[in-house]
């Protein structure tokens, strides 16, 4: 079996595509056919040595994908031979198969397929606890989202535009205006120094927005805070990228409030994550979301697609493809 590892920390030549031994379905365990793995930014944060750190190299990377049930272990009773599932956190997910635990997975419909599937795992479950958990967007709320051409913007512009609120976008380069625009972004900023201060003010006649997305990094924090109207909310989030640094409680303005949002809380149970991802279906098959493909590579060039992803030129989601391109 194939698969792609981080033979220590560093940067994407610590990665090889390596042949691994065949995985075993355990109790409570199914093995899944990956026919496609999710790339995200947590992936290139393990590989710095971020997290995971307890787990010795060589390690496979990767934590979410979708594909088909070839075999399950004792006690597994809902799930079959066969079946479309699709899982949102099971490390090792760079690889042609994998043993995961029944409560990682969800069955997906006929009507999703797997590239949509992957797609809208850790992204999709991240984008929906955002606006409707974190900071729950009410008709006429006017949000504003870095990095809104992303794989989390996309999908987190939608959602937010879905619930009636207004998406001021942010976004590094002029060829991403159209990508955000068409996802429902009513203004879009391009920046890539974090000078979008003056604007943000300037769109909402002074007042600042209700709420902003900030996955960006240290170099955004301050002015992100100082676009917040009164009591308005920080959701800081993307470790990969760095904290914004010890903070004076004391002078921070306007009574904001200041959240980080950690994926494990979004779904803290098997049960919630089901409850989650089955309302991300539900919107696909009534049309209210669609997902955008950034780019799909074999994965055997997994080390590629962290190259493109942390290059912040990509869209969408990236995608790895065990048989294929």
């Amino acid at each position: 079996m194939k698969a792609v590892v981080m033979n220590g920390m560093g940067d994407s030549d610590v990665m090889e595509f390596v042949e691994r031994p065949e995985p075993v379905a355990t109790p409570g365990h199914v093995i899944v056919e990956v026919r496609v793995a999710g790339v995200n930014f947590m992936d290139i944060g393990v590989r710095q040595g971020m997290a995971w750190t307890e787990t010795p190299n060589p390690k496979v990377l990767g934590v979410e994908g979708a594909g088909r049930v070839l075999s399950v272990g004792d006690g597994v009773t809902d799930l079959a031979v066969g079946d479309h599932v699709a899982w949102v956190y099971a490390p090792g997910s760079y690889s042609e198969r994998l043993s995961i635990p029944t409560t990682s997975l969800i069955k997906v419909p006929d009507f999703i397929d797997d590239r949509t599937a992957a797609s809208i795992m850790m992204q999709g479950l991240t984008a929906s606890h955002f606006a409707t958990d974190f900071y729950p967007v009410q008709p006429g709320d006017i949000a504003l989202v870095h990095a809104a051409a992303g794989g989390v913007g996309l999908l987190l512009t939608q959602i937010i535009t879905l619930r009636g609120g207004r998406v001021i976008g942010r976004v590094s380069s002029k060829d991403k205006v159209a990508i955000a625009q068409n996802a429902g972004a009513e203004h879009v900023i391009v920046d890539t120094e974090g000078e979008f201060v003056n604007e943000v003010l300037r769109f909402t006649g002074g007042r600042g927005v209700d709420v902003v997305y900030d996955g960006s990094g240290p170099k955004t924090f301050k002015a992100s805070l100082e676009v917040l109207r009164r009591s308005g909310t920080l959701c800081w989030y993307g470790p990969v990228l760095g904290g914004p640094g010890p903070l004076d409680i004391m002078s921070l303005p306007k009574s904001v409030k200041i959240g980080y949002g950690v994926f494990f809380d979004h779904i803290h149970s098997p049960e919630l994550f089901r409850e989650r991802a089955g309302r991300l279906f539900d919107w696909i098959a009534d049309g209210s979301l669609k997902v955008t493909a950034g780019g799909s590579y074999p994965l055997k060039d997994a080390a590629q697609a962290h190259k493109d992803m942390a290059s912040r030129k990509t869209t969408g989601k990236l995608l790895l493809i065990p048989g294929g391109s």
